[in-house]
């Protein structure tokens, strides 16, 4: 006689928690760390706070952006913190020839960046945590080289404006990242090749057996994720009004992978959520702001950041189970 064993299944309040948390989580938070920063933050409604806050989480969001078309196609990309340094390291080196063509060739090294990580993943199969984990590693340093392991200021008036100029009141690269995420939401929404991206993240080999144009799409994808780093570098450095590449885009890999889980798009790809993503962005910028106010050292915040991203893959991942 064959015994039959009960199989306990969880609560449904449980399953119902989970989607909401993975859904609506990262506003919940977002809303809870501002309602504190009002109570117990001197001066934190203050239109110059408000400025700083969005022009540093501006970088964080653009790079974010990116890195969620990647992850929605089921990879990672490691090297937006690398790609970022070397467009801030190449922007000395163009800047005699005018603003605008200092600002093309750090775009097109985030382009060929990309296009580069595309094609290891694509085309060569090397798993992307592996293939931008190259580029990670020796990136940085090659941009540590062009510029002599020296930070270099910058005084050209017009490319600063980038970084500190406001358009109709509101800060220039603030309008830049609205735009970008505007695009991607678009594009994410209504065009062939975001339903392609979705499709692919969801089901590769089904997407290759339904003949959609997988590496094409997935170098295109990279291409995008690095020429968003190389435009944070750009942005990043008008801030800054130095470029830095010692300093710049360090650690921006973790900050946006934190941003885009946080903001309930799953690691395991199919989807993407564009609003999400930016409330995650704003939500990091947000609690290392939060903690610096109160004496805490940056470190922690990082600690907070990984607290965070596990948490919000468990999310993901209990929803998933289900």
């Amino acid at each position: 006689m064959i015994e039959q064993v009960a199989v306990r299944r969880p609560p449904a309040w449980r399953g119902r928690a989970t989607v909401w948390l993975q859904a609506y989580g990262v506003y919940a938070a977002l809303g809870g760390l501002i309602l504190f920063n009002l109570v117990a933050t001197s001066n934190f409604l203050t239109l110059t706070n408000l400025r700083t806050q969005l022009l540093q989480a501006a970088p964080v969001i653009i790079v974010a952006l990116g890195m969620a078309l990647v992850i929605g196609t089921e990879g990672i990309d490691l090297s937006v913190g690398a790609v970022m340094a070397l467009a801030a390291a190449m922007i000395p080196q163009y800047l005699g020839y005018g603003p605008a063509a200092a600002v093309l060739v750090a775009l097109l090294i985030g382009l060929a960046a990309g296009v580069f990580n595309g094609i290891l993943v694509a085309r060569i199969g090397i798993q992307p945590i592996i293939a931008t984990l190259a580029l990670l590693v020796g990136g940085r340093g090659l941009a540590l080289v062009i510029a002599n392991g020296q930070l270099v200021d910058i005084k050209n008036a017009s490319f600063l404006t980038l970084g500190s100029g406001d358009l109709l009141g509101v800060p220039i690269s603030v309008l830049i990242a609205a735009v970008l995420a505007v695009g991607t939401g678009i594009l994410i929404r209504r065009t062939t090749f975001g339903r392609q991206l979705v499709a692919i993240g969801g089901n590769r080999s089904a997407s290759e057996l339904a003949g959609l144009p997988v590496r094409r799409v997935l170098v295109t994808v990279y291409a995008i994720c690095g020429v968003f780093a190389g435009l944070a570098g750009v942005l990043a450095t008008a801030r800054l009004h130095a470029s830095d590449p010692a300093d710049i885009g360090l650690l921006m890999e973790l900050s946006a992978i934190t941003a885009v889980v946080v903001g309930g798009t799953p690691l395991t790809g199919g989807k993407v959520r564009v609003v999400g993503t930016v409330a995650g962005a704003l939500l990091m910028q947000l609690v290392l702001a939060t903690l610096i106010k109160h004496d805490l050292p940056s470190s922690t915040a990082q600690m907070v950041q990984a607290v965070i991203i596990v948490a919000a893959v468990y999310v993901a991942r209990e929803r998933n189970s289900r």
